[in-house]
């Protein structure tokens, strides 16, 4: 990477209330961590409208908070400039990375490396399953795995 020049991370979800939003939260944290904030771009939005400004679902601010992570995000839908401006662009499931990839076959000089998050997981748990209808348990599982993706994405060179 050349000096000064910051790459940049985007994670996406269906609604950018309960996955995503604990990914970039914990990516933060972790870069944060390693003193290299400064290097990195991080957001994240979703594939659908449904949930434009709103704050992440209470058991996700909740379950961050358990881990002593704090999240200011309002869900936003991806853009087309996020194409174009994002290194990677890191989902959940399959419904993401289908919508993903559709949207950026859309796109003339798409920039994003699209990707699951959960290719990612030195366990192997591929997909990052919608805790929304869930319970805390389903969130803190979703933390777990983010938490082990965003390590193994963040060692990996860039």
């Amino acid at each position: 990477m050349a000096a000064g020049e910051a790459k940049s991370v985007l994670f996406v979800c269906l609604g950018n209330i309960c996955r995503s939003p604990i990914a970039e939260a914990v990516f933060k944290k972790l870069v944060t961590e390693e003193n290299i904030e400064n290097k990195w771009i991080i957001d994240s939005g979703a594939v659908s409208d449904w949930n434009v400004g709103r704050y992440p679902d209470p058991r996700a601010l909740s379950c961050l908070r358990n881990h002593e992570i704090e999240t200011a995000h309002k869900a936003r839908q991806i853009t087309k400039d996020d194409f174009l401006t994002f290194d990677y662009i890191l989902c959940m499931d399959e419904s993401n990375l289908r919508d993903l990839r559709r949207k950026c076959n859309q796109i003339k000089n798409c920039k994003a490396q699209i990707e699951l998050l959960g290719s990612y997981d030195p366990q192997k748990q591929l997909i990052i399953e919608d805790p929304y209808y869930g319970n805390d348990e389903d969130f803190e599982t979703v933390y777990q795995q983010c938490l082990r993706c965003c390590k193994e994405f963040l060692e990996k060179p860039h």
